[in-house]
């Protein structure tokens, strides 16, 4: 059972139309890319690329143990796993251009929800990163929803962003917000379930009703997309999307450029571990060199120490807790 949706629903299934069909009613709600010089319905599209390399990215979202059904609506769905992949681009300093999209659904899914899912792709790519659209993708069958986007995105002549260039003495700066998608999860885990925990769809309508802005940034988030090429222009030596916590994906910085990460307690809020291990925010965890201003949108979090592989806080090590697709969470409580 998906969460409530305001579009207009058709009776109709999977089952009952052909491939063809569901892919025509779709392609007419998905953003055209500015870049693509041909588009969906050949084998292959072809997208210009201008810098004469580009970034690519991948992501999955499935049915269980990425979303509930009757927590996101299907625009929810489509929203979600475009700002994903798009924060994954800005990462690397890069403008995304083109996403591909292929999804599998039982059979006897509704075709409106492949089109709520449609529209929720189109309007995160017009609002978040205009002119990047959906060039191409597949449709099959599977016993639980599954959504996987490929995203490309255009360096413009820069240099992409690794994660490998921290530096001992730069600035460790965030973009965007940090704790509110854990908190929504941990509203929509306590509120939006029934009297047995399981997700419950009216439950979790009033949950959202009375915690909008924590909920939408677990479902509908918000990256700080255009911060990710700002970032790259004032000299940013490494970054990443923070999608797996600030201390784990902090981590990832410190091992890969051979350095520490120390956070000051008082830049991460009052709760100082849904701020650490929450995840899901999307934002862009960045170092700079110091004495470099910080681009609008950053804030000052800590230093890079000579602490190889080592993330602390104040001076003191901590736990790297955060998502394991394979673990789940470990860092929500606090």
């Amino acid at each position: 059972m998906f969460a409530a949706d305001e579009s207009a629903r058709s009776p109709e299934t999977l089952n009952d139309v052909s491939e063809i069909a569901v892919l025509e009613r779709l392609f007419p709600r998905l953003p055209v890319a500015t870049g693509q010089l041909l588009g969906p319905g050949d084998d292959a599209a072809v997208v210009a690329a201008p810098d004469g390399r580009f970034v690519v990215t991948t992501d999955m979202m499935i049915q269980g143990p990425d979303f509930r059904l009757a927590w996101s609506t299907p625009h929810d769905l489509g929203w979600k796993v475009a700002a994903t992949n798009l924060s994954d681009v800005a990462a690397m300093g890069a403008r995304a251009t083109a996403l591909v999209v292929a999804i599998a659904a039982p059979s006897s899914t509704p075709v409106w929800v492949l089109e709520g899912i449609a529209d929720g792709l189109r309007e995160c790519c017009e609002a978040l990163a205009p002119g990047c659209g959906v060039v191409g993708g597949d449709l099959s069958a599977s016993d639980a929803l599954t959504l996987a986007v490929t995203a490309f995105g255009d360096l413009e002549g820069r240099e992409p962003v690794k994660r490998s260039g921290a530096r001992v003495g730069d600035v460790v700066a965030l973009a965007g917000r940090l704790g509110e998608a854990a908190r929504g999860l941990e509203i929509l885990f306590r509120f939006g379930v029934d009297d047995d925990g399981i997700p419950d769809a009216a439950r979790a309508a009033e949950a959202k009703a009375q915690y909008p802005g924590q909920i939408a940034a677990q479902l509908t988030p918000v990256p700080p997309l255009d911060c990710g090429p700002a970032a790259a222009v004032a000299g940013a030596t490494a970054m990443l999307d923070v999608s797996d916590g600030l201390a784990l994906d902090a981590g990832r910085i410190a091992r890969a450029s051979g350095v520490g990460i120390d956070f000051a307690s008082s830049a991460l809020g009052d709760r100082l571990e849904v701020a650490l291990g929450g995840g899901e925010d999307h934002g862009l965890l960045a170092t700079f060199p110091p004495g470099v201003p910080l681009p609008d949108g950053f804030r000052a979090l800590g230093v890079v120490t000579a602490a190889a592989g080592q993330v602390c806080v104040d001076g003191q090590p901590h736990t790297q807790g955060g998502w394991d697709p394979y673990r789940g969470w470990d860092g929500l409580a606090g």
